[in-house]
């Protein structure tokens, strides 16, 4: 951290879940050492992190991170402790399919109206109906 700050990069820390981890850390789950998250946002914080990310841990550990740093904290899946909240647009806007955490809440189902939009297109391509007269150059 403290080098890509020193090289100008701001840097915003992620304590907690890291989905890029998981299959190493055995899944989505729960991240509970207070210690080690506390810690890991201290150091952080001291290396120049303009912010920390808290991930996938209850809202005790979320507040105990927070009340540790001076910087502001933000929140996904981590309760009402922190300074601010994110969620991931393709889960917040209903995109994704499958597995969703339990922190999200889907504001939307833009995903079936996609997945519409481009077979209606791959059947105009398939039937020949795309492109048509109105859709080309003279």
């Amino acid at each position: 951290i403290q080098a890509m700050v020193t090289a100008g990069i701001p840097v915003m820390a992620h304590v907690g879940l890291r989905p890029q981890n998981v299959l190493v850390e055995g899944g989505y789950r729960v991240q509970r050492d207070e210690d080690s998250l506390v810690g890991d946002a201290i150091a952080a914080e001291k290396a120049g992190a303009f912010a920390v990310l808290i991930e996938c841990v209850p809202e005790s550990i979320a507040a105990a991170v927070h009340d540790a740093v001076g910087v502001p904290t933000i929140g996904i899946g981590a309760g009402r402790a922190t300074t601010g909240q994110v969620l991931v647009t393709h889960d917040l806007i209903g995109l994704t399919s499958g597995y969703t955490p339990k922190f999200v809440r889907t504001y939307a189902s833009v995903g079936q109206t996609i997945r519409s939009a481009a077979e209606s297109f791959r059947q105009a391509v398939e039937d020949g109906s795309f492109p048509g007269p109105d859709e080309m150059f003279d």
